[in-house]
This record gives C-alpha cells, structure tokens and sequence, in this order.
C-alpha cells in the first residue's frame, strides 16, 4: 500500500523513450566533457601569483608607449650596469596585452632574452626567466611561437639545482603548451613527458605540482588522444598521479614552508585535471584498469570528504574526473557500490556551484548501466530524499538531470516508484509541472503519465 499519497504505478511498456533519452545524454555528456578539456581547464599560472616570501610585483599604470619599451629593450640589450633592474621593469610591463605585442615586436627581442635567459649570472637569468613567464600567460599563439626557441633550455633546466627556478620553468612550459600545437609537438618531440615524469617524482612539493600543472595543460589539447596520451602510458605516468591523490600518501613533505594539507591540496586540483583530461581522451580506455587497481575511487572520495567544505572546486573536479570514470563503463560504475561511496555522493545533492548537477550526471551513468545498478541504486535510504530535494531546487540543470535520473531508475525498478511516493515525490513533481522551463514541464509530465495513474491533487 503506498504511503503519502494516492498514486499507483502504472505498468510499463516499451524501453524507447528511455533509450532516447539514454542516447541524449550520452550525445551531451560527451559534448560537456569535450568542452570542459579543450576550454574549461585552460588555467595559466601568473608571475605575479607565483611570489613568495614578501616579494611582490608592482602594477604599472597600463598607459605604456612603445618608446618606453623600447628604451627598456636597449637597456637590457646593451648590457648596462642596471640591466637586471631593466629586465624587473620589463616584467611589470608584460602582464599588459598590448605591451607584450611591442616587445615581441622589436627586432632580436626575444633572441636577446632567450640569451639572458641562459645567462650563468643567476640574478640575470631568475629576471630573464619571469619575463618569459609573463610572456607565456598571453593568449595569443603567436607569442606561444615566438617563445619556442627557448623550450629546449627550459627542459634542460629541469634537472637543475634550484627548486624554485624549476617550478617557474615547468609553469612557462605549461603556458606555452595551453595555446599551440606546433609548441606542443616540439614539446613531445623533446621528450617533455619523460622529464615531466622524473620532476613528478621531486622531493620538493611546489616542483611536483608545478609539473602537474604542465601535464594537465598538455592533456587538454585536441589532439591529446591521439599524441599526448600515448606517451603518457608508456612512460608510466599513472600509478605516480593515483599515487599523489592518496591522502596517506608521502609526496614532497621536504618544504619548510607550507603544511602538509595545505601542500596536498594544492596538489590535489592539477592532478585530478590530469586524470579526467587522460581519462575524457578518446585512447584514454588503455588506462582505466590501472585506475581501478590503483582504487582511485576511493583516494576521489576521501578528497572530496575532506575538502568540500574548505575547497569546493577540489571537490567539482574530484567529481568530473568521477564523471568521466564512470560514464559507460560498468566496472566503475559496480566499484561505486562495493566500495559504499553512494553515501558520501548523495550528501552532495544539495550543495550547488556545479556540485549538485556532477553528482546528478554521476548517477545517471549509473543507472544507465541498467537494472541490476538501478535496483542497488534505489536501495540507497537517502536517494529519494536527495532527489525530491533536488526537484525542489532553482536550478533548472539540476531539475532537467533529477527528471533524468528518476525516469531511468523508475524504468527498471517497479519498488522505486513505491518509494518515490513515500518520500513525498509527487508534491515535488506536480509542482514542476509548471515550471517555466518548457523542457523540464515535459519531463515532469511525462513522468506523471508514465509512472502514475493517480495523481495526488
């Protein structure tokens, strides 16, 4: 007998409106995860977000005239005595658009920093190095070109002394890859992935994340599937970044500097960009049964228990990389279950900043499984509650994904519909049914008809 409400539910026939809208989100699924690494995760590193102990960069008034660079071109040019206080000036200037384009302009420019950049005067190259750093932050690719000529330095010098001048050489290689394929190409042919695997091993935190940083940029190139990724699996890179989600894990405690939680989270967000990029390339299916063995579910897991409430943007790319394990792979899907992380995921129903509409995505790759996963799903005590929660919401993605997932557990298992009722889901889904979103009204209609002859007035 159902509770709460006079609806019954109403005998099924036919899979092939469910198939249609199994066969929608894949179609859009695919197209989020598409954008989401060619577009979303495009995140270049500033200098000026890179200063430590007290140091801090001057922002010069954005009225600069290409006089003004060029006296500071000929001062850096022409070895004077303040040439290092010239290249300092330069920095402050380059983080403008416009500036970057006068310098690249000038004549032997960049021949002449890439030069200083190779200085053996360290105070000459550090300054050399920041320019370019700024340089590599612009958007246009031309500039991404001009720079190509000092990658081979800037992968030599990777296995240098100094931590922090490495850090910054990994940050300018991630820069100049986000934005052209002819640098990544190079890149690929100068063996960046191998020296990328051997800073991801470095005792000094700030080094592995910055080679983190670099990888990811890489991994989210078009053509990633098809160069990048490869080379990735050869050289074994995956177990090392399962490895650095472990929150029991050592990696890189040798810094005086900062905690370890604190150095742990900001490692946390590159290496989780570079898991869901490998994971979203087409070829990325050679890497998914080392994921499992390396029960990178549960590292996801913990980090998102951990950091939700501090870093919620931790938390939304744990689950994109979440997303992209799950979606059409039944392994994944069954490891949710036996390792009991629906608990964990449904608490995050009603967080919102994008939270809520993965972990709805999430579910419905699971239920798309069909009715074995529908029939664990709909055993969860609080799947109904999170659900009706999230019919309630302002958010009209989240209502869409909440009809979603509704329809393919109620599709397969009769019992759900029983428990839906209990949960005072018809209330929820009658007042959907005049919702502004015509989408969502014919969604929520189409559940009403479908699922439940008697409808509570």
């Amino acid at each position: 007998m159902l509770r709460g409400s006079g609806a019954v539910c109403r005998a099924r026939s036919g899979a092939g409106p469910v198939e249609e809208i199994k066969a929608r989100r894949r179609q859009q699924e695919w197209a989020l995860r598409k954008a989401r690494r060619e577009k979303q995760l495009i995140s270049k590193r500033l200098l000026r977000e890179l200063q430590g102990d007290g140091e801090e960069i001057e922002i010069r008034d954005p009225s600069v005239t290409q006089e003004e660079v060029s006296q500071l071109f000929q001062r850096i040019q022409c070895g004077s005595e303040d040439r290092v206080a010239a290249l300092r000036s330069l920095c402050q200037l380059l983080h403008l658009k416009e500036v970057q384009m006068m310098f690249v302009r000038l004549e032997n420019s960049m021949h002449v920093l890439i030069g200083l950049f190779t200085s053996n005067l360290a105070s000459v190259q550090l300054e050399a190095a920041r320019c370019l750093l700024e340089l590599s932050h612009a958007n246009d690719p031309s500039i991404s070109l001009v720079c190509l000529p000092a990658t081979p330095y800037l992968l030599t010098y990777l296995s240098g002394q100094s931590a922090k001048f490495t850090e910054q050489c990994l940050y300018i290689l991630g820069n100049l890859a986000a934005e052209d394929e002819t640098v990544r190409n190079q890149l690929l042919l100068q063996g960046v992935i191998q020296a990328l695997a051997t800073c991801l091993q470095s005792p000094h935190g700030a080094v592995v994340e910055a080679a983190a940083y670099s990888l990811s940029q890489l991994l989210q190139a078009k053509e990633a599937g098809e160069k990048i990724v490869p080379a990735v699996l050869e050289a074994g890179l995956t177990p090392r970044l399962i490895q650095l989600l472990d929150l029991d894990s050592e990696f890189g405690m040798h810094t005086a500097v900062e905690s370890a939680w604190c150095l742990h989270y900001i490692l946390i967000y590159p290496v989780a960009r570079c898991l869901g990029n490998l994971i979203a390339s087409c070829e990325a299916a050679l890497c998914r049964g080392q994921l499992l063995d390396c029960r990178v579910l549960q590292a996801l897991s913990s980090i998102i228990s951990k950091f939700l409430q501090s870093q919620p943007s931790v938390t939304r790319e744990c689950l994109w990389v979440l997303n992209n394990l799950t979606a059409g792979d039944e392994r994944f899907c069954s490891a949710i279950f036996s390792l009991n992380l629906l608990p964990v995921l449904l608490q995050l129903i009603p967080f919102s900043g994008g939270i809520n509409t993965l972990v709805l995505t999430l579910l419905g790759n699971i239920a798309e499984m069909g009715s074995e996963h529908c029939e664990k799903l709909q055993q969860q005590e609080e799947l109904f509650s999170a659900l009706c929660t999230s019919l309630r919401t302002a958010d009209p993605e989240a209502v869409r994904l909440t009809l979603e997932v509704l329809n393919l557990i109620l599709s397969h298992c009769g019992q759900a519909c029983v428990e839906f009722v209990n949960q005072n889901g018809i209330p929820a889904l009658e007042a959907i049914q005049y919702n502004s979103n015509k989408e969502i009204r014919v969604r929520a209609n189409f559940l009403m008809d479908r699922y439940f002859t008697d409808k509570a007035v």
